[in-house]
């Protein structure tokens, strides 16, 4: 689920780099980016990993 919300923001943030979409600085491609890199690194260290609708 991580991993899925990371790549949204990684789209986001390289939408408003390419586009050249002027927003304040807290929307600003970088940080954006940077918000999916600990998103990421969370997925990877199994955070959220029981996040999960069905239990078994």
């Amino acid at each position: 689920m991580l991993g899925i919300a990371a790549a949204v923001l990684f789209f986001f943030a390289f939408l408003i780099d390419a586009a050249e979409i002027s927003t304040n600085d807290v929307f600003s491609s970088t940080n954006v980016m940077l918000l999916g890199l600990m998103l990421l690194a969370l997925h990877v260290a199994g955070i959220g990993s029981g996040w999960s609708g069905r239990r078994r």
